[in-house]
């Protein structure tokens, strides 16, 4: 710690050093910037130990990430978003401002002017004319700049992680591509982006424990959205046939490699769908993105290989509980006891939600390769339309990639008079916070819901198997953390 306080306290005696030289250690507003990633552009032509032959001047900022003091000759690392540039300072050609050139260190933020080239060894450089302070760093970077290793604090101090590791910063420039192409490919089949509440006053839609919060004017309790199924499907109601949203959700629930409590979902509708319509949509979006973002259909992921190849796997859950548990899904004896004997605590707990734990338990484990699980029990689907033939289950089916539940959906229940009583069935038992039934989307169901198929998928977690992330904080900007 008496380092650490020694470092930034010469870091504070060279900011005022800066300002005695009459210069703004925090800049002001700087046009004609170019980015590493275009410079690197401009100088494919130029040859080694030559110099761009226009005459023009580039102009380069970011934060010095290298710095080579060789008395005479500054070499500095600059790097912004697109990658890093070198920047060669004479004393001779700076003049004036080499005092400013000598007082730089590591974390710094400036900019520097001159003419584009190539040093002998092929490293393209500005050889610089002018410099401007743009930020003053007060603390340390980290060790030699090797990047920040310390897991922990990468997530806590992201703002150090995007620039001290350069795949940081690349992971989420890919995670805002990833969702860019899934709106592109929502728009080009005629897809609405809608946006629907945060704050509801029901918490509906999923089955999660919600946030609860207090409109201090309208002396309300409201809920942060566990989903924002009701809502879009009100839109069905109102006409809009094809609806997404991607937005966050929050749910009250604990953190893991898989768990963040706010998290980013897409959600879809689409009228005169099912469930099948579902399956061959996210299975053709999924595949478009591995094809662009991975190197072939075989992907490596938390040490598992998953092919992604077509058509994917479609299971029932009746079967799949079978094959991997050994139980009969009719045979109820049988599925207790073998719960019992994982060691599931089953007082007061109801069959289909037992029969459930010990899917989550033994199948879920198995399943790495894409797989649709589909035709779940209907007492576990309440928004969920039953099969016609086989009205015990309901048309829904999870997605399952890399062990991991990546996709959730339903052929839409529009049947106003089921619907109530689903979610009366479904209220019962739960505690006062909870035990509210959404009367206006009942209301909403007696004008005519269409058909519909609808479908959510888990941002974060489609790009922690799209980029290879073992755990659900490394793709999330600013991750839940508990407080030190």
């Amino acid at each position: 710690m008496e380092d650490t306080n020694k470092l930034e306290q010469q870091r504070h005696e060279k900011l005022a050093r800066i300002k005695e030289l009459g210069v703004d250690p925090y800049g002001q507003r700087l046009d004609g910037v170019e980015s590493a990633g275009q410079l690197h552009s401009k100088a494919v032509d130029i040859p080694e130990g030559g110099k761009a032959d226009d005459g023009q001047i580039a102009i380069a900022a970011g934060r010095i990430v290298l710095l080579r003091d060789i008395g005479r000759l500054i070499f500095i690392t600059l790097r912004d978003c697109s990658g890093t540039v070198q920047i060669g300072i004479s004393k001779k050609v700076i003049g004036e401002q080499w005092p400013l050139a000598k007082l730089l260190e590591l974390g710094d933020i400036i900019s520097a002017s001159g003419q584009l080239g190539r040093t002998k060894t092929g490293e393209v450089t500005i050889w610089a004319e002018n410099i401007t302070m743009l930020s003053k760093s007060l603390l340390q970077p980290p060790e030699k700049f090797h990047g920040l290793a310390d897991v922990d604090i990468r997530y806590r101090q992201r703002y150090v992680d995007l620039w001290a590791n350069p795949e940081v910063m690349e992971l989420f420039k890919k995670r805002s591509d990833i969702i860019a192409d899934i709106r592109q490919f929502l728009r080009e089949r005629t897809f609405f982006e809608v946006e629907t509440p945060m704050m509801q006053t029901v918490a509906g839609g999923a089955a999660a424990k919600p946030f609860i919060t207090h409109h201090n004017s309208l002396n309300m309790d409201l809920f942060l959205r566990i989903a924002p199924e009701l809502f879009l499907k009100r839109l069905l109601v109102g006409g809009m046939d094809k609806v997404f949203e991607i937005n966050r959700n929050f749910r009250n629930e604990g953190l893991s490699r898989r768990h963040n409590p706010e998290f980013t979902m897409l959600e879809l509708y689409q009228a005169y769908a099912d469930y099948n319509i579902m399956m061959e949509l996210a299975e053709e979006m999924i595949c478009q993105l591995v094809e662009k973002y991975c190197e072939g259909s075989k992907i490596e992921f938390n040490e598992m290989e998953v092919d992604f190849s077509r058509p994917w796997r479609r299971a029932k859950y009746a079967d799949l509980l079978k094959e991997h548990s050994g139980c009969d899904i009719d045979d109820i004896k049988a599925v207790r006891q073998k719960a019992k004997e994982i060691g599931f605590e089953q007082k007061d707990m109801d069959d289909a939600v037992v029969i459930n734990k010990l899917f989550e338990a033994t199948v879920e484990e198995n399943l790495i390769n894409p797989t649709f699980v589909i035709d779940y029990p209907a007492k576990l689907c309440p928004l969920t339309k039953c099969k016609k033939d086989e009205p015990e289950y309901a048309e829904r089916f999870e997605l399952f990639i890399g062990k991991m539940e990546l996709a959730n959906a339903y052929t839409e229940l529009n049947d106003p008079a089921v619907q109530e009583k689903n979610f009366q069935l479904q209220l019962a038992g739960q505690d006062e916070t909870m035990a509210t039934m959404d009367a206006d989307f009942v209301n909403a169901l007696k004008y005519g819901m269409p058909p519909a198929g609808g479908l959510g998928i888990g941002i974060d977690r489609l790009v922690m198997i799209l980029t290879g992330a073992a755990s659900i904080r490394d793709v999330i900007l600013f991750p839940l953390l508990k407080q030190k």
